[in-house]
């Protein structure tokens, strides 16, 4: 654990680490700041603004919930290595090596620094759950790094082309438009591979977005566009490990996973070559390259499900930061801004969590200011990476979160956005939308440059 973390928690269980309660909610269409918007996690919110904005445990936790945190803050930092189970085939050693502070991956400066980003790869059509189609011999993520012995399954090569744009103001931005393969490969990729990109997202507040009801995210879907806005958002269906069912999909850069368990085992498993209760073989399983010992699913799993849970309950309980500056004219007229382009059509400002069986009791009954609808949309061909995953199509993502958005640079030390990274400002994030988005990011090139600072200023308050 970082030194700091054990007297953060000891502050929390005195009751001595300042929060605010949360109260009624707002209108998504009202301006004005109120109490409890600046408790972005309602009893969840945590008063920093530094380093450790992300890291911080939600102030409502008490006694057992502290020791399961502080475990699962152990687990999330354990550096595993070959003889803790680590590979044959793995990406990084450790959650933190990707989730630094638990915020957010950047775009490597050069393919050699792809610590924090990977290759989703697959075939067209599906898997017998509805899921991407695995690419024999490499599965669905490509392994660009390995065990002693063991050969990588290839290298991540990344090139940009730089297109400039300039705005009504006359403003110029330059976006770059990323180019992606493997190289290296240590077998021939077939033919159709489809390749995404993907760097490593926040892990904060993620047990609230679990404890929305799905009743109340499908209240927000409108699929066939019934009420002619333009937005379509809708939901993805995936396949619950676990459960052997179909369920709703929150988590991820497309929705893939239904659950923060499925999707920590599913880390553990891409990232690190980790077996667990859920995924007993390892990424490396069915291939035949010299030094892979795939797992024998009636082994003993690498992670047991004590430590799973814990690190589970580690990201379900990391709390949010409070937002800042928010009777600031600028933020305030930024806010009005970023309603009248449309933004909060998808970036739904405020939502409210219920008590749902299995997760942590702490996360139920809070009015929540997170920023997403947790929906797909169609986000036009200029984000596409034409892969579909279950029910998402090679256009449509989830709805990222926007809270604590702000303090990026603060925590990570630096500004890339998107799902690949590619946008070096918040401003190149939103010039990439489209399909659903491009009246909203066309609204945004036709601000003045006055009126695009304080909508940077809003956003930057979240």
């Amino acid at each position: 654990m970082a030194p700091n973390r054990f007297v953060l928690l000891l502050l929390v269980s005195l009751g001595l680490l300042a929060t605010a309660c949360s109260k009624d909610g707002i209108d998504a269409e009202e301006p004005a700041p109120t109490a409890d918007e600046i408790t972005a996690g309602g009893a969840y919110t945590v008063q920093s603004a530094g380093s450790n904005a992300y890291s911080l445990p939600a102030p409502n936790l008490r006694g057992s919930s502290i020791e399961k945190h502080a475990a699962g803050d152990a687990e999330f930092e354990r550096n595993f290595v070959t003889a803790s189970g680590l590979g044959p085939l793995f990406i990084n050693g450790s959650c933190t090596s990707c989730h630094v502070r638990d915020g957010r991956g950047a775009a490597p400066l050069n393919p050699g620094d792809a610590v924090q980003m990977l290759f989703r790869l697959s075939l067209a059509g599906q898997d017998p759950h509805g899921g991407p189609q695995p690419v024999p011999g490499f599965g669905d993520q490509l392994q660009n790094r390995a065990i002693v012995g063991t050969v990588p399954e290839g290298e991540l090569s990344i090139s940009y082309l730089e297109q400039l744009r300039t705005l009504a103001d006359g403003s110029r931005v330059s976006l770059r438009q990323p180019r992606y393969a493997v190289a290296n490969a240590y077998l021939p990729l077939p033919g159709g591979v489809l390749l995404s990109a993907r760097v490593a997202p926040p892990v904060f507040g993620l047990g609230l977005l679990e404890a929305v009801a799905e009743a109340d995210v499908l209240a927000l879907a409108d699929a066939a566009d019934a009420n002619g806005d333009g937005i379509s958002g809708r939901p993805n269906y995936v396949w619950d490990v676990a459960a052997q069912q179909r369920r709703l999909g929150r988590f991820g850069w497309k929705a893939n996973q239904p659950s923060q368990r499925q999707q920590t085992a599913a880390a553990y498993n891409g990232d690190m070559g980790l077996t667990t209760s859920l995924f007993v073989l390892e990424p490396a399983a069915g291939q035949t390259q010299a030094g892979n010992n795939p797992s024998n699913p009636s082994a003993a799993p690498d992670v047991a499900d004590t430590r799973l849970d814990q690190t589970t309950f580690y990201v379900q309980t990391l709390g949010v930061p409070a937002r800042r500056d928010v009777r600031n004219e600028q933020v305030q007229a930024g806010k009005a801004l970023f309603v009248s382009a449309r933004c909060a059509a998808c970036h739904t400002p405020r939502l409210r969590t219920s008590a749902l069986p299995g997760l942590p009791v702490e996360t139920a009954n809070q009015i929540i200011f997170p920023y997403t609808d947790l929906l797909l949309h169609d986000l036009g061909p200029g984000l596409a990476d034409n892969r579909p995953d279950f029910e998402a199509s090679g256009q449509e993502w989830r709805t990222p979160p926007l809270w604590g958005i702000g303090l990026t640079e603060v925590v990570n030390g630096h500004s890339t956005f998107l799902h690949d990274g590619r946008a070096r400002s918040l401003t190149e994030a939103i010039l990439w939308h489209g399909g659903e988005a491009q009246p909203s990011a066309d609204a945004v090139a036709q601000m003045s440059a006055a009126d695009r600072a304080r909508l940077l200023a809003f956003l930057g308050s979240l």
